[in-house]
């Protein structure tokens, strides 16, 4: 059984997707929130998950809430910790303390569109594709050996919002596949590249429907 600690910074919706796929072997041992009020904890917390909260604007600087942060992770002796909409940049050290362990998604195909705004970035762009990539997570921002992706046509009248509503979807699907996948053994870092050891392609594509 493989204990998975979860972060979360608002509603969670790839947190509920990962708790609902209901993956062999996997234990949620706990979601943990750094805003109080995060809509996902409510969730979890009718779920019978335990549930944690750090207020990163309790702390002084981004180093001491990491350091606090993982001392409250290894409490449930997670291997492995999974990005849920945690809306935090982390420090190397953290990144460094959880290597090959730490997963995140975001939601572009890396990668293209680091950081923040994707889907207008996409749109800007005028990209055919958008999507989004599951990876591991390095000190470098949404630079980490990418596990997998799915993409999505981008639509003529699309906005940000209708583009992000049908890239979520794909997130829901793809997200619980990769954390199944580590917990199954069948995902593993060859030198610093992600390979699904159980498929003969290294990274799934999907490609969802407009």
């Amino acid at each position: 059984m493989k204990n998975i600690v979860i972060l979360i910074s608002g509603r969670g919706s790839n947190m509920q997707a990962i708790v609902n796929a209901d993956i062999p072997n996997a234990k949620i041992a706990a979601v943990i929130a750094n805003v109080p009020n995060a809509a996902g904890l409510a969730w979890a917390k009718e779920k019978g998950i335990a549930t944690a909260v750090l207020n990163h604007k309790e702390f002084k600087n981004r180093a001491e809430f990491d350091m606090n942060l993982a001392m409250l992770i290894d409490g449930y002796k997670p291997d492995l910790v999974v990005l849920a909409g945690f809306m935090r940049i982390l420090s190397p050290q953290f990144c460094q303390h959880y290597q090959g362990r730490l997963m995140n998604i975001h939601p572009s195909l890396l990668p293209s569109f680091k950081g923040l705004h994707t889907h207008e970035e996409a749109i800007k762009s005028g990209c055919k594709l958008a999507g989004c990539t599951v990876h591991f997570v390095t000190p470098e921002l949404d630079s980490g050996a990418i596990i997998s992706q799915a993409a999505v046509p981008v639509l003529n009248d699309d906005t940000a919002d209708t583009l992000a509503a049908r890239v979520l979807q794909c997130e829901h699907k793809i997200y619980p596949q990769a954390v199944a996948d580590f917990v199954s053994g069948s995902l593993k870092l060859v030198d610093h590249h992600a390979v699904n050891v159980s498929r003969s392609d290294k990274n799934a594509f999907l490609l969802g429907q407009g």
